[in-house]
């Protein structure tokens, strides 16, 4: 079972990638964790601090290495993905142990907290392209 969330937080540490085996594919994923701020109004035209609390979040397949490459600790994101719980025994304790966590499928970089962008070229056109543009 899996619900649906989205919500805007920093990070918590730099992003890192594996690879794990699914069956027979290996598949990367990039994992990071997020503190989720709440805030409600503070009637006086600002906001207050209610809490918030910490979800770590994996991105999946090609996207792992952008989110790598882009973003660092501190970062202010967006995450939409669906939540799910993830169940294991602890190796020390042999206690159980469970951890709600995210899959994102969507991770947008905070404007506010960007000082520079650079746009990459779009990728060679056809042939066909380049001689109906000249």
């Amino acid at each position: 079972m899996s619900a649906n969330f989205n919500g805007t937080g920093n990070l918590g540490n730099t992003p890192t990638l594996r690879h794990v085996r699914i069956e027979d594919e290996e598949r990367p994923v990039c994992e990071f964790r997020v503190f989720f701020d709440r805030s409600k109004p503070d009637g006086e035209g600002g906001y207050e601090d209610i809490g918030g609390f910490w979800l770590t979040v994996s991105v999946w397949g090609k996207r792992t290495e952008a989110t790598v490459k882009h973003l660092s600790k501190g970062a202010r994101v967006k995450v939409e993905g669906r939540l799910r719980q993830d169940s294991w025994e602890d190796k020390e304790s042999g206690e159980p142990r469970v951890e709600i966590r995210l899959d994102a499928d969507d991770v947008t970089l905070a404007l506010s907290r960007i000082e520079q962008v650079r746009f990459v070229p779009k990728a060679e056109t056809s042939e066909t392209d380049d001689a109906a543009a000249a």
